[in-house]
């Protein structure tokens, strides 16, 4: 069935509805013969376990150069570095040097945030050359991590597979790995992940470091930290970016020979590292490049991270700089048909074909083993140019005991105290939010038109992530007609609204006397909003009608759900795999307040997109529950809006103490909350109901900055609907 959008464009140009209307009735036989739209279906959920996470396929560079925009910009603002976190003194701590044949290991600690400490080993060559490459060595979720020790049992096996050469090597595969690196003549930092080893501050009294599956209030599992979008991931994103900012810190290191690798959980921070840092000049992440599981951990889980990308897009973002990767019998044993091909077509549609390889080896389980090490060994041989004799195999080391590897002792103590546990946590929700809060104030309170460009720059480009969707481009966002009623005095539409977006159920109401504007009727009541329980127009429609403006209203995805129904379902969850954390949904998934603004853009662009439906003057009105709703799409979709008008309610994501709320939004909180939404609507007018100066004082601030219209209606001209209704009549 054609559209009603390419059924107007096959018309003459008209003038007025009345004229539409007598050729729409030549076409009711037409419109009525074929079964209207399905109900828009709920969407797909996402997760990491049972997803597939393809990579988007491009054709050339210049298409590949905005693709890799976008995934950089989802990513830094999934780790909250949008803005950056400020970069306060290191201080680090080396000490406790121990000697070893050919290369020495010391103590390290530093604090990545003020209060909180990054551990680990440096190991560093005896006989350095003249400028040392740098190797960083994040680890995955291996038993006590940097302080692993394989049993006896395990050790013979890794052995008598193949895995493993020496005894040594097989009991800590981790320590094996930074002393060759050092033995071939590079600076190796070996750091803790969270709740690892040296790093206390987030273990519990128990050491067990499950209780990162679990809210805790104003910890990192909790409303106030999604609302800024803090968390296990993105503080370890962090930890990895102070690492490399210590070790290019060190002496005699050479900034242009710069490494990453890690295995399971680290091949994730070596991913993630590497495409947000281009100062890492090549990375072997290994048994993590996968279309399949994405990571399981709450350190590889963050809101908004995994929305239309996935781990090989990650990957991606570190072309054309040299990457490296392994397989085993686990969730990346398909690579080599399965995101590798993908890879390598990129790296050779930008010149560089031999900068991307991968060792697939899935006869072997979840590991980085002697054979993996070997082609890392050779990959960074190559790619730093050491020129050493290939194949690059080990030789036995001596073993550090978990004494000599520990940076805690009698005169470096470990932390206690506050500084562990659910108070650190805390500490560290309030210095990121805080440190946020002072980079945002002067984009709160714009003085130019150069501060409202830094403004959008900014939180602009946030809320762009935390909805999840562009405006749809000309002729993407189309309606299907299903049902059409002439009603005497206009005429009755249904059907549904599609675009790359989604679909959305809208109703449509035309007067007979068109004058060439329509507004865009967002409520969260949906039809009910301009159709009473009797079919017949409610006192808002019929006072638009009125005066001649047709009415088109989306009922908005799920308008009827109080929680979110990704998540809930009669009470119940319908996902075993949250923990208790959001990241598990929203990190897959948009929020239902992010679909019902995608709604409204879908909506925005089908009536301003069709050239021949001539529509002269675009109003969007948020009412009922929907004003921040219709805020966040006009502040998208911008120039294809008129004006606005918009009742907030008072509404404030900061008043949200549930992430399953149906309005929740991971990073609302931290990027401006409404009045930051209201700020981005700028140029387009804008009219607000139940605000004052005080209470939208950054909306002020930027509509007078950029010297745009910002009115607001005070509770002696109504309230609500009635008020919205009489503004837009009376100041269009």
């Amino acid at each position: 069935m054609k559209s009603i959008a390419r059924v107007l464009s096959e018309l003459p140009s008209l003038k007025s509805i009345g004229a539409t209307v007598v050729l729409l009735s030549s076409l009711t036989t037409f419109a009525h013969a074929a079964d209207p739209p399905a109900t828009v279906p709920v969407r797909e959920l996402r997760d990491l376990n049972k997803s597939y996470f393809p990579f988007t396929p491009v054709k050339s560079k210049e298409e590949w150069a905005v693709r890799r925009a976008e995934i950089l910009r989802r990513t830094q603002v999934a780790c909250g570095l949008v803005p950056m976190p400020t970069k306060t003194p290191l201080n680090a701590v080396i000490h406790g040097r121990v000697e070893r044949d050919d290369f020495t290991v010391d103590k390290v600690y530093f604090e990545s945030v003020p209060g909180h400490y990054v551990t680990g080993n440096l190991y560093l060559p005896k006989k350095p050359g003249e400028k040392m490459p740098v190797v960083l060595c994040p680890h995955g979720h291996w038993p006590n991590g940097r302080f692993m020790n394989l049993n006896d049992a395990g050790v013979k096996k890794e052995i008598a597979t193949g895995a493993e050469r020496f005894e040594n090597a097989a009991r800590s595969p981790l320590q094996a790995r930074c002393a060759q690196l050092a033995r071939m003549g590079c600076a190796v930092f070996h750091y803790d992940m969270l709740g690892y080893a040296d790093s206390l501050q987030f273990a519990d009294a128990s050491g067990n470091i499950e209780h990162r599956h679990g809210p805790k209030a104003h910890g990192f599992i909790s409303a106030d930290a999604e609302s800024q979008l803090v968390g296990y991931f993105n503080l370890q994103t962090w930890n990895s970016i102070r690492a490399l900012d210590f070790v290019l810190s060190l002496p005699g290191v050479d900034s242009a020979r710069v490494g990453c690798t890690g295995a399971s959980g680290g091949g994730t921070q070596t991913m993630i590292l590497s495409g947000l840092d281009e100062r890492v000049t090549a990375a072997f992440p290994c048994v993590m490049v996968s279309t399949a599981m994405q990571g399981g951990c709450t350190c590889e889980n963050t809101n908004h991270l995994r929305i239309d990308q996935g781990n090989i897009d990650f990957a991606a973002l570190t072309a054309p700089r040299p990457i490296g990767m392994t397989t085993a019998n686990d969730w990346t044993k398909e690579l080599d048909t399965k995101g590798f091909p993908d890879l390598k077509n990129l790296y050779t549609m930008l010149g560089v074909p031999n900068n991307v390889t991968a060792l697939f080896a899935a006869h072997f389980p979840h590991n980085y083993n002697h054979v993996s090490r070997t082609a890392m060994y050779n990959f960074y041989n190559k790619h730093f140019k050491l020129g050493l004799e290939e194949p690059v195999l080990e030789r036995d080391f001596q073993l550090l005991s978990e004494e000599e590897m520990s940076v805690w002792n009698a005169k470096h103590p470990k932390p206690a105290g506050d500084k562990i546990g659910e108070s650190h946590e805390k500490a560290l929700v309030k210095w990121f939010t805080e440190d946020t809060a002072k980079q945002a104030a002067p984009l709160l309170a714009p003085r130019t038109e150069a501060d409202v460009a830094k403004q959008r720059e900014v939180l602009g480009a946030g809320w762009q992530v935390l909805i999840g969707g562009k405006m749809p481009a000309k002729g993407e966002s189309v309606h299907g007609l299903g049902a059409k009623e002439d009603k005497g005095g206009y005429l009755l539409m249904r059907g549904i609204t599609t675009s790359k977006l989604g679909g959305v159920d809208t109703t449509f109401i035309y007067p007979k006397q068109w004058n060439n504007s329509v507004v865009l009727w967002v409520s969260l009541k949906g039809e009910a909003s301009i159709l009473d329980g009797n079919g017949d127009l409610t006192p808002a429609a019929t006072k638009l009608l009125a005066e001649g403006f047709s009415i088109a209203c989306p009922n908005l995805y799920m308008k009827d759900a109080k929680k979110n129904p990704n998540v809930y379902d009669d009470g119940k969850k319908k996902l075993d795999s949250f923990y208790g954390y959001a990241g598990y949904q929203y990190g897959y998934n948009p929020s239902l307040f992010a679909e019902r603004v995608r709604d409204v853009m879908a909506s925005i662009a089908m009536i301003r997109d069709n050239d021949k439906y001539r529509t002269e003057t675009l109003y969007v009105a948020g009412v009922e529950g929907a004003g921040p709703i219709a805020a966040a799409a006009v502040g998208i979709a911008q120039s294809k809006v008129n004006q606005l008008f918009v009742d907030t309610e008072g509404f404030r994501f900061a008043k949200l103490d549930d992430v399953w709320d149906m309005n929740f939004v991971p990073g609302a909180v931290k990027y401006g909350d409404v009045p930051a939404l209201l700020s981005l609507c700028a140029p387009v007018k804008t009219t607000v109901v139940n605000e004052t100066k005080e209470s939208i004082a950054p909306a002020v601030a930027t509509f007078g900055a950029g010297k745009a219209s910002l009115e607001l209606v005070g509770k002696a001209e109504g309230k609500g609907t009635e008020a919205v209704v009489k503004a837009l009549v009376e100041r269009r």
